[in-house]
């Protein structure tokens, strides 16, 4: 913000957050900037409980910098992601980097003076819808490892409430809507703060149930294979009520599983090789439950009005051009035809589907 002062014919700043900045606040959270020093366990209003603590961003960085300097074993990291952790889940936030982006949000409107400022708040990105071209992603995005172990038959399940809402929104229409709202803002002169929530779980929801079944459908009609060539067949996907009910199923499933579609050795016993293999699946299932259990029973879901207003306010011909409907996206179409597709086509790369 210091360096954008200094541009002489500034028209806009905008930051890219993301809608989970919002914490772990439930029910409809609309679409409005933190304030300096707001905690995410305030309401909807930003009044904190008065349980809680002023939320002081300044002494975060402070204690962030002291800590990194303090700690004598190396790698410091893991140290402090911990630190983070905590600090992060003190104040309302699931993770280090929800709390990290509504810190950035904070100094952004207080250090802003007259600027204009567009915050865009994306929700869960995935990929494509339409361009360049329907299905394109890179690397494993937050839904993408469950949905291709579980493809692979290296996942039954996951702790998920099946009746819970995934917002999803595809990353070209993230991208379209950042322009339309460079194009809104950047032309209007006005010195604000505008906030656009890029999300689908208020106009047009993912139920986590709905999200299992397709998944089902999909590598049932299209298996991947395996090393032997041969289709890997996928049961009906399992929901688990929580992570400990998770782990206490998720060691003998997998194991037999996988013991079930390689060849025995001669004298009965799966080799180490299957063993390491097994063991590794399960420390990995393990630590997507830990990492997405925040996000699986999740309350909140994202108001995105003023996104809305955003489309609105476009031509036709620059509705077409720039696509950003959330609200139309025909979600069995996109998991089973788009996304699943260029999931195994651009990430998994090898594991094609069955003849």
């Amino acid at each position: 913000m210091a360096f954008a002062k200094k541009c002489k014919k500034l028209k806009l700043f905008l930051q890219v957050s993301t809608a989970y900045v919002n914490g772990q606040r439930k029910g409809r959270i609309m679409e409005r900037s933190f304030t300096i020093g707001e905690s995410s366990n305030a309401d909807v209003n930003g009044n904190s409980p008065s349980s809680v603590a002023l939320f002081d961003v300044e002494e975060e960085l402070n204690l962030a910098l002291r800590s990194a300097e303090a700690i004598d074993s190396k790698p410091v990291s893991p140290k402090m992601k911990e630190l983070g952790l905590q600090r992060a889940r003190k104040y309302g936030w699931q993770d280090t980097y929800m709390f990290t982006k509504a810190m950035g949000e904070m100094l952004l409107s207080s250090v802003r003076g007259g600027v204009p400022v567009v915050i865009l708040r994306p929700s869960v990105i995935e990929s494509t819808y339409r361009d360049p071209f329907p299905g394109w992603i890179e690397g494993n995005r937050m839904m993408d490892p469950v949905v291709t172990y579980y493809g692979k038959g290296l996942l039954p399940g996951f702790p998920v409430d099946p009746n819970g809402v995934l917002d999803v929104v595809p990353v070209d229409m993230v991208a379209n809507a950042t322009i339309a709202a460079m194009a809104m803002h950047g032309t209007s002169g006005k010195s604000e703060i505008s906030v656009y929530q890029v999300a689908s779980s208020v106009v047009n929801p993912l139920v986590y149930g709905d999200l299992g079944d397709l998944a089902y459908r999909y590598f049932t009609k299209c298996p991947c294979l395996d090393a032997q060539g041969r289709p890997i067949k996928v049961e009906p996907f399992k929901f688990y009520e929580s992570v400990d009910d998770f782990s206490s199923h998720i060691h003998r499933e997998i194991i037999s599983h996988i013991s079930s579609s390689r060849m025995p050795s001669p004298n009965g016993k799966h080799s180490r090789a299957v063993d390491n293999f097994c063991r590794k699946a399960v420390e990995r299932a393990k630590h997507l439950a830990s990492v997405y259990e925040p996000y699986c029973f999740y309350g909140g879901r994202f108001d995105n009005s003023s996104t809305s207003l955003l489309l609105a306010s476009m031509s036709e011909e620059e509705r077409q051009t720039f696509y950003f409907d959330v609200g139309n996206v025909d979600w069995t179409d996109y998991i089973c035809n788009v996304h699943i597709p260029g999931l195994r086509t651009h990430v998994m790369k090898g594991r094609r589907q069955s003849s």
